[in-house]
């Protein structure tokens, strides 16, 4: 049953979703190729590091589509720590977003991937301080978890463990892969994973040699003893060099903005020796690859090699006899990569053939208690003769099964069931997500769970077939096939819901008064006739009524809106709005985020339906703000909140419109590397500030994205010349000293305390200034431990009538997060030219 789930999670990921329509993913007859040639090997590597996008995509695709190994990545963290370039998800949602991106590079270069439980937290400048705040052990289980599960026969590193590495997680994610790779053989280490699987020893761990500047680069160059491999070798087969395959797979990190190059000739990759027996001329020097290191294996080798001598681009069926007889013969092996390779050898055999095998639902998304009709179909495309024996769902109790049929020559057998849902049927949440976090580690009970990308699909379909007198067994996803107007035949996860989802508002609700305000909770019917009750918990000290307000929503999709009037208590506070749901018997408690984008799977993602309240005197005097929107955030939101009319700012509007409505025009976070329209329109930025306005420049990095270097990108970003640095306040929790304590944007319209600064999140600042020209006031320092004092935080200059503002501090974190000291300073911010 492990082996299954497992196997079920991989075939979701092969199958899930589309390819990139960019991706040119070799299909029929040389996709059959390649398929045997895999079959024929059965050595395996793993890459380990710490982040979505550190793996070396050049390296994964040589490995798995030049020397058909099996190839896994290991990432510890999914990402969450990370900023976004296409959206303002941050933290877990941005986490399943670059999940989501990992496989679809996985999709492309051939790999697997991996992860282990421990969260992105941001940016750590030592391994010390990660491995603290993930908890080494749970870690280091994990790696080894992975390891002996996985079973590879060279393990390769992305990081060297030194301070050269950078982020503490790079440097963290190399120094727990070198002690898994000797703790995963050590029946000793980790014991109760032995119930599972078995110790492990890899032949040999190796660092694939990585620079982040060019003294580094030398650095490898002089050092001894190396292994190259040239990644930037060109597969006929493929159409395209290894490289060439990196750069669609490395371009799928849409979300960290790492569109990369398809780079044609010669790619050199350097790799040293870490652990284990020491590689001379190729990194699996000693290692048998083929079917001999299985006991009772070597006939299997000699069928598939009846197999490739038999394949013909123009009759691939021909390579059907040596591949049903292999397929006898590893049925018979009682080894983990035979019970590996069976599922390969069966895929490998209905592609042979021609088999086209798909079990779609009609709805993409169903509720507990509801009905679903499903259809099935199967299309023997090949020449050849096949029968369809019996489909069985997975995954749902009391699903339908489909009878036998003959499948006649490229005749299409279709058959449709109802599929019941189950009362008590769990609904879908990605796997990381469906407990509640332990500290800096996601809390997945289920040890079989971990190291899981995803989870397995919620409905899969077996398909038990007779392929010329022979027997095979294929598994496929439950999805919603479609087809879109503008992107053609698609399709979308087959998911489990909630009867409504609720929601009241993404960013926190302000009250600067102790007046009562009205609030609306959202209810969406994600089923028919949902009638019934809405409530809202608040906590201690605030009131709301009614106590609950009824629904009647007749039709799936339709909106409901339930208003209450909140009254929140004299003095400071703040908790959380919880939102309660009950229809037909059953309570709801949960909101529904969805995250489409183009080049992932949809994703739904449920999360407890509340929001949270502060109740804090702020004052803020500007009334009216522009917003330039950059990457993404949900500084907007919070700016309503305050008080303010808020406008998105567009490109007509930079270029033409009439600036001076606005009290205070605010530019979000890598606005000034993205917006190219914002950059032109600095002239005109100049001369509002002139004539009364306020300015607040929020962070941005020294990538000059998208097109131009950074020293372009930025030249303008302020009056007077402001130079941008990499450093960054990465403990949260670091004091903040105010060098101009009297300054208005430290007294007025708020007075500002160090205890404005507690409780924030993730981090204090990021890309400080290290030079400015001397018009500008430094009003804040703010530094990490054992590092020098960093005073351009927080920049400040009058110009004309008006005043300019720039702030490294991360409030498009802390805004949203509901810290009420982040509220307090963003309020004067806005209001300095008041």
């Amino acid at each position: 049953m492990r082996l299954r789930a497992l196997v079920l999670s991989l075939l979701a990921a092969l199958f899930a979703a589309p390819a990139p329509a960019e991706f040119r993913r070799a299909s029929g007859a040389p996709q059959l190729y390649q398929q045997i040639q895999r079959l024929r090997t059965v050595g395996s590597v793993l890459m380990i590091a710490a982040h979505p996008d550190d793996e070396n995509t050049a390296l994964l695709a040589w490995c798995a589509q030049r020397r058909m190994l099996r190839t896994g990545y290991l990432s510890l963290t999914r990402g969450e720590g990370g900023q976004n370039l296409i959206g303002d998800e941050q933290g877990d949602l941005l986490g399943v977003i670059r999940t989501q991106e990992l496989l679809a590079a996985r999709r492309i270069d051939g790999a697997e991937q991996f992860f282990s439980r421990a969260i992105d937290f941001g940016f750590s400048k030592t391994a010390d301080e990660t491995l603290a705040k993930w908890g080494r052990q749970q870690v280091l289980s994990d790696a080894v978890w992975v390891i002996r599960r996985f079973r590879p026969d060279v393990i390769i590193l992305r990081f060297s463990g030194t301070p050269r590495d950078g982020h503490g997680h790079h440097q963290s994610s190399s120094l727990i892969g070198q002690e898994a790779f000797k703790l995963a053989a050590d029946p000793s280490a980790f014991p109760e994973q032995l119930k599972y699987v078995q110790p492990w020893q890899a032949r040999r761990i190796l660092w694939n040699g990585f620079s982040f500047t060019r003294q580094q680069e030398q650095d490898l160059e002089k050092t001894p003893q190396r292994l190259m491999v040239d990644t930037g070798e060109y597969s006929p087969v493929l159409g395209m060099s290894y490289g060439e395959l990196a750069g669609l797979s490395r371009s799928q990190h849409r979300s960290q903005g790492f569109g990369s190059a398809e780079r044609k000739g010669a790619l050199p990759n350097y790799l040293f020796h870490y652990g284990g027996e020491k590689a001379e001329n190729d990194l699996f020097d000693g290692v048998d690859t083929s079917w001999n290191r299985i006991p009772g294996g070597a006939p299997v080798d000699r069928e598939l090699a009846a197999a490739a001598a038999a394949y013909s681009i123009d009759a691939p069926e021909k390579t059907l006899p040596a591949l049903l007889r292999a397929r006898t013969l590893i049925a018979a092996l009682n080894h983990p990569d035979a019970r590996r390779k069976l599922a390969e050898i069966d895929e490998t055999i209905a592609l042979a053939a021609g088999l086209w095998l798909d079990l779609s639902a009609a709805r993409p998304a169903v509720t507990p208690g509801s009905s679903v009709n499903l259809s099935l179909t199967a299309v023997l495309r090949g020449r050849t003769s096949a029968r369809l024996d019996s489909v069985t769902l997975d995954g749902i109790a009391g699903a339908p099964t489909f009878p036998a049929a003959a499948l006649l020559p490229n005749q299409p057998h279709t058959a449709q069931a109802a599929l019941k849902i189950p009362i008590d049927q769990p609904l879908t949440q990605p796997i990381q997500l469906r407990h509640p976090r332990q500290g800096n580690l996601y809390n997945i009970p289920d040890p079989n769970d971990i190291g899981l990308a995803e989870a397995p699909p919620v409905l899969a379909a077996r398909f038990r077939l007779t392929v010329d007198g022979a027997p095979i067994e294929i598994t496929r996803p439950v999805e919603n096939r479609y087809v879109d107007r503008v992107r053609g035949e698609l399709t979308r996860p087959f998911i489990v819901v909630p009867a409504v989802s609720l929601r009241l508002s993404d960013t926190p609700l302000l009250f600067s008064t102790a007046s009562p305000r009205q609030v609306s909770v959202e209810i969406k019917a994600n089923s028919a006739a949902a009638t019934g009750s809405v409530a809202l918990a608040a906590p201690t000290g605030w009131t709301v009524t009614p106590a609950e307000a009824p629904f009647t929503l007749a039709e799936t999709g339709q909106v409901a809106t339930a208003a209450f009037t909140v009254t929140p208590p004299a003095a400071s506070s703040q908790g959380d709005l919880r939102i309660t749901a009950r229809t037909n018997g059953q309570t709801w408690t949960t909101a529904a985020t969805q995250l489409t984008y183009e080049h992932i799977p949809p994703q739904t993602i449920l999360r407890q339906a509340a929001a949270r309240v502060l109740r804090n005197d702020i004052h803020v005097s500007a009334k009216r703000a522009g917003y330039v929107m950059g990457a993404g955030d949900l500084v907007p939101e919070a700016l309503r909140e305050l008080g303010l009319e808020v406008t998105l700012l567009d490109s007509t509007a930079l270029a033409q419109g009439d600036l001076s409505r606005f009290d205070v025009i605010v530019t979000g976070v890598r606005a000034w590397n993205v917006r190219d329209d914002l950059r032109a329109a600095h002239a005109r930025l100049r001369d509002y500030i002139e004539r009364g306005g306020t300015l607040v420049v929020q962070y941005n990095t020294l990538d000059g994205f998208p097109g131009a270097p950074a020293s372009d990108t930025l030249k303008n970003i302020g009056p007077f010349p402001i130079t941008i640095s990499r450093d960054r306040t990465t403990v949260e929790e670091a004091p903040v000293t105010f060098l101009l304590p009297d300054h208005r944007l430290l007294q007025t319209p708020n007075h500002i305390t160090s205890a404005d600064f507690d409780n924030w999140v993730q981090e204090r600042a990021l890309y400080f200034p290290s030079q400015w020209a001397p018009e500008y006031q430094a009003i804040l320092e703010c530094h990490d431990p054992n590092e020098p004092a960093r005073n351009g935080g927080l920049l400040y200059t009058r110009l004309g009538k008006g005043a300019y503002v720039f702030t490294s501090y991360v409030f498009f974190r802390q805004l949203p997060a509901g810290n009420p000291g982040a509220y307090r300073l963003f309020a004067n911010l806005v209001s300095a030219a008041k």
